[in-house]
């Protein structure tokens, strides 16, 4: 078992620190050019329409889908988990304080990938055999490789995120859970595995609508929460906050300068734990936000490309750089700690005891959030390959895994979970590049829309009578952009 273990870290090494991040990375830059720094250039429309829309009891989500605020939500929810509290950490211990620019920069090209993702999610969303609104990268790997090998790389992609996501990776998020609650409360892991599989099996139960009503209402409230915790301890610490932005931009460039040396840190190790943490924490690229993007109610495709955007903003930009500010200045980096371990510490280290809770009560927030999402992202891909009748057998597999991962930790099951995790991206990248002529014409056609919109807005106010004829006779030439393929 321990040799099985170290053929699939290695692989799962090999995949993640070099394969992945070269894709990935590249893939983000690729976007970005191709559709002119459409996260520079729609970034303020996102933002308008994220907390444009924000409400705690929205649209009831049904068999036409959620609204697009529950979307981004159910999105958030899976990309900021126990990662967040952890991947800043692992990241600065292995690359430095450097890595946490690194960290920023494929975020950056990220949010053209994820937007390109989700435009495609809403194009080729369809409505399954029950009429519900269903889509997911399965359905445009379908539409961009034709017979026999769309099938079959749709197929793996359904089996890699099934495993990855909805059983290995459940696993994982219970046992921090578990973890986190023996640490601060001493109760016993198991307990918490079995209260947490109960909630966790009610909301499945409830199907879409259920899922979309908790993550609208939970995501707001634990990444407040988060954030107002971090900015205490920033307040505490205030004097250290240039200093920690001069260790990230200097050891970004020159670790040895910042003390990087120590720990054996160089700009090769800054920017490659720096984009790996970024990029496997905000799932740009991944293929498991889409599957929340497909179904939301939106009048464009790209309309719900600009509000996914703002998922890997605030997964990164926000969240992550706060875990990270916070440990630049509340502890000293050795290497002798690490992960979520190290986060602990740093919040402990200014509140106490009561730093410890604070992360343990955060985990449960994050990680209870991912789990609900991952189960909706296998579920979709459950449906797709045996239909809506296995739902509920998927469903009680997964309750079950959550019970056993909340007190065994297997190594070798850790280790699949990341080895599925990787592989899933392969066959999504691949439908998403053979797809990008599709993205480009449809946000030419978006851009177009927007701008014809703009110059009839600024018709009628400047005509005091209302009189728009021949503005709205012009404006019904332009092309709609649902015409665009």
């Amino acid at each position: 078992m321990e040799y099985i273990n170290d053929v699939i870290n290695a692989i799962v090494g090999f995949l993640q620190n070099y394969v992945l991040l070269i894709m990935l990375c590249g893939t983000g830059i690729y976007f970005t050019i191709r559709l002119k720094f459409v996260q520079v250039r729609k970034f303020k429309a996102g933002l308008k329409a994220t907390f444009g829309n924000i409400k705690f009891k929205g649209d009831k989500a049904g068999k036409d889908g959620m609204s697009s605020f529950q979307a981004l939500t159910t999105a958030i929810a899976a990309q900021v988990g126990t990662g967040n509290l952890a991947g800043a950490a692992t990241a600065i211990v292995s690359g430095g304080p450097g890595a946490i620019f690194w960290m920023w920069v494929s975020a950056f090209f990220g949010m053209a990938t994820i937007y390109a993702e989700a435009t495609l999610a809403q194009k080729y969303k369809t409505v399954d055999q029950n009429g519900h609104v269903t889509g997911g990268p399965v359905y445009y790997i379908r539409a961009a490789f034709k017979g026999k090998l769309g099938k079959i790389l749709a197929g793996l992609f359904s089996v890699f995120i099934i495993l990855a996501l909805g059983f290995m990776g459940n696993m994982v998020q219970s046992n921090s859970i578990g973890s986190a609650f023996e640490t601060a409360f001493h109760i016993e892991p198991w307990i918490i595995g079995i209260i947490v599989a109960a909630i966790a099996g009610f909301i499945f139960l409830g199907g879409i609508g259920r899922i979309a009503s908790f993550t609208e209402k939970i995501v707001p409230i634990m990444a407040l929460f988060y954030i107002v915790g971090a900015v205490a301890i920033l307040c505490v610490n205030y004097r250290n906050i240039g200093n920690a932005f001069y260790s990230i931009f200097v050891g970004a460039f020159n670790p040895v300068a910042v003390g990087g040396g120590i720990l054996g840190a160089t700009v090769q190790k800054a920017i490659r734990y720096g984009v790996a943490r970024g990029l496997f924490s905000n799932e740009a690229g991944m293929g498991s936000t889409p599957h929340a993007h497909a179904t939301a109610k939106v009048k464009d495709p790209c309309d719900q490309g600009v509000v996914a955007m703002i998922s890997v903003f605030i997964d990164t930009f926000v969240i992550l750089t706060l875990t990270a500010l916070v440990i630049l200045t509340s502890v000293n980096v050795d290497g002798s700690v690490t992960g979520t371990e190290l986060t602990q510490s740093a919040f402990a280290g200014t509140f106490g005891y009561v730093g410890i809770v604070f992360i343990a009560i955060c985990m449960f927030f994050f990680a209870f959030s991912t789990i609900i999402s991952w189960y909706f992202f296998g579920e979709i891909n459950v449906s797709y390959l045996f239909g809506k009748k296995a739902v509920k057998i998927y469903a009680a597999l997964v309750v079950v895994f959550i019970v056993v991962g909340s007190f065994l930790k297997v190594e070798t099951v850790w280790a699949l979970a990341d080895f599925f995790n990787s592989l899933m991206v392969l066959p999504n990248l691949l439908g998403i590049l053979a797809l990008s002529g599709v993205v480009v014409t449809a946000t030419k056609l978006y851009d177009a829309k927007k701008k014809a919109d703009k110059l009839e807005k600024t018709a009628i106010s400047s005509d005091g009578d209302g009189d728009t004829s021949q503005n709205g006779a012009a404006l019904t030439e332009n092309p709609s952009p649902s015409d665009a393929e």
